[in-house]
Protein backbone atom coordinates (compact mmCIF):
# COMPACT_ATOMS: atom_id res chain seq x y z
CA UNK A 1 0.00 0.00 0.00
CA UNK A 2 2.57 2.62 0.87
CA UNK A 3 4.64 1.55 -2.56
CA UNK A 4 1.78 2.31 -4.25
CA UNK A 5 1.07 5.78 -2.73
CA UNK A 6 4.44 6.75 -3.41
CA UNK A 7 4.36 5.64 -7.04
CA UNK A 8 1.25 6.47 -8.55
CA UNK A 9 1.26 10.58 -8.82
CA UNK A 10 -3.25 10.22 -8.23
CA UNK A 11 -3.08 7.87 -4.87
CA UNK A 12 -1.83 10.45 -2.15
CA UNK A 13 -4.41 13.24 -3.20
CA UNK A 14 -7.08 10.90 -3.80
CA UNK A 15 -7.20 9.52 -0.04
CA UNK A 16 -7.04 13.44 0.43
CA UNK A 17 -10.08 13.57 -1.16
CA UNK A 18 -11.69 10.40 0.49
CA UNK A 19 -10.50 11.92 3.71
CA UNK A 20 -12.73 15.13 2.97
CA UNK A 21 -15.24 13.62 1.97
CA UNK A 22 -15.27 11.90 5.22
CA UNK A 23 -14.84 15.49 7.17
CA UNK A 24 -18.07 16.71 5.09
CA UNK A 25 -20.07 13.37 6.02
CA UNK A 26 -18.92 13.94 9.76
CA UNK A 27 -19.05 17.58 10.48
CA UNK A 28 -22.53 17.90 8.19
CA UNK A 29 -24.27 15.45 10.27
CA UNK A 30 -22.84 16.53 13.20
CA UNK A 31 -23.97 20.46 12.56
CA UNK A 32 -27.89 19.24 11.67
CA UNK A 33 -28.07 17.29 14.76
CA UNK A 34 -26.63 19.56 17.16
CA UNK A 35 -28.36 22.97 15.85
CA UNK A 36 -31.30 20.76 16.87
CA UNK A 37 -30.08 20.56 20.13
CA UNK A 38 -29.58 24.13 20.66
CA UNK A 39 -32.91 24.83 19.67
CA UNK A 40 -32.96 25.23 16.19
CA UNK A 41 -36.14 23.27 14.25
CA UNK A 42 -37.56 22.12 17.41
CA UNK A 43 -40.62 20.89 15.11
CA UNK A 44 -38.16 17.98 13.89
CA UNK A 45 -37.97 15.37 16.59
CA UNK A 46 -34.32 14.91 17.73
CA UNK A 47 -34.33 11.01 17.97
CA UNK A 48 -35.69 11.00 14.05
CA UNK A 49 -33.02 13.46 13.06
CA UNK A 50 -30.35 11.45 14.49
CA UNK A 51 -30.93 8.77 12.46
CA UNK A 52 -31.12 10.43 9.58
CA UNK A 53 -27.73 12.78 11.03
CA UNK A 54 -25.86 10.27 13.22
CA UNK A 55 -25.16 7.64 10.74
CA UNK A 56 -23.73 9.68 7.63
CA UNK A 57 -21.33 11.33 10.57
CA UNK A 58 -20.40 8.06 11.66
CA UNK A 59 -19.48 6.71 8.25
CA UNK A 60 -17.53 10.00 7.99
CA UNK A 61 -15.60 9.35 11.10
CA UNK A 62 -14.85 5.73 9.53
CA UNK A 63 -13.37 6.95 6.47
CA UNK A 64 -11.44 9.76 8.14
CA UNK A 65 -10.10 7.32 10.28
CA UNK A 66 -8.67 4.85 7.68
CA UNK A 67 -7.96 7.44 5.49
CA UNK A 68 -5.77 9.55 7.93
CA UNK A 69 -3.81 6.06 9.41
CA UNK A 70 -2.92 5.29 5.68
CA UNK A 71 -1.81 8.88 5.29
CA UNK A 72 0.44 8.96 8.74
CA UNK A 73 1.25 6.02 7.75
CA UNK A 74 3.14 7.33 4.86
CA UNK A 75 5.29 9.82 7.43
CA UNK A 76 4.74 9.07 10.70
CA UNK A 77 7.62 10.34 12.14
CA UNK A 78 7.46 13.80 10.59
CA UNK A 79 3.61 13.85 11.63
CA UNK A 80 4.56 12.87 15.17
CA UNK A 81 6.94 15.87 15.38
CA UNK A 82 4.30 18.01 14.35
CA UNK A 83 2.71 20.28 16.97
CA UNK A 84 -0.35 20.54 14.96
CA UNK A 85 -1.01 16.65 14.33
CA UNK A 86 -0.28 16.33 17.90
CA UNK A 87 -2.97 18.72 18.54
CA UNK A 88 -5.77 17.42 16.38
CA UNK A 89 -5.26 13.89 17.98
CA UNK A 90 -5.63 15.31 21.75
CA UNK A 91 -8.87 17.31 20.03
CA UNK A 92 -10.25 14.39 18.56
CA UNK A 93 -9.66 12.35 21.89
CA UNK A 94 -11.57 15.34 23.82
CA UNK A 95 -14.00 14.86 20.70
CA UNK A 96 -14.82 11.39 21.25
CA UNK A 97 -15.13 11.24 25.02
CA UNK A 98 -17.80 13.89 24.95
CA UNK A 99 -19.48 11.84 22.28
CA UNK A 100 -19.66 9.15 24.98
CA UNK A 101 -20.53 11.47 27.79
CA UNK A 102 -23.42 12.44 25.82
CA UNK A 103 -24.58 9.42 24.76
CA UNK A 104 -24.54 8.10 28.31
CA UNK A 105 -26.47 10.82 29.43
CA UNK A 106 -29.03 10.07 27.16
CA UNK A 107 -28.26 10.96 23.35
CA UNK A 108 -30.69 12.18 20.90
CA UNK A 109 -33.08 12.66 23.83
CA UNK A 110 -30.79 14.81 25.63
CA UNK A 111 -31.57 18.63 26.33
CA UNK A 112 -30.82 21.22 28.94
CA UNK A 113 -27.82 23.33 29.59
CA UNK A 114 -25.52 20.59 29.69
CA UNK A 115 -26.58 18.89 26.17
CA UNK A 116 -26.05 22.25 24.66
CA UNK A 117 -22.85 22.78 26.09
CA UNK A 118 -21.74 19.53 25.38
CA UNK A 119 -22.91 20.21 21.11
CA UNK A 120 -21.03 23.16 21.94
CA UNK A 121 -17.91 22.05 22.68
CA UNK A 122 -18.32 19.10 19.86
CA UNK A 123 -18.90 21.91 16.73
CA UNK A 124 -16.05 23.33 18.81
CA UNK A 125 -13.71 20.07 19.06
CA UNK A 126 -13.82 19.21 15.22
CA UNK A 127 -13.91 22.36 13.97
CA UNK A 128 -10.36 23.11 15.37
CA UNK A 129 -9.74 19.08 14.18
CA UNK A 130 -10.31 20.33 10.48
CA UNK A 131 -8.32 23.66 11.40
CA UNK A 132 -5.26 22.03 12.50
CA UNK A 133 -5.68 19.08 10.14
CA UNK A 134 -4.67 22.20 7.12
CA UNK A 135 -2.10 23.44 10.04
CA UNK A 136 -0.66 20.06 9.48
CA UNK A 137 1.27 20.96 6.21
CA UNK A 138 2.54 24.71 7.59
CA UNK A 139 3.60 23.88 10.35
Amino acid sequence: MLSSLASNPWAYPALEVVHIVGIALLFGGLLVFELRVLGLGRELSAPQLARLTLVPALVGFGLCAATGLTMFSTQPGELLANNAFRIKLLLIVLAGANAIWFHLRGGPTATGAAAKVQCLLSLGFWLAVIICGRWIAYI
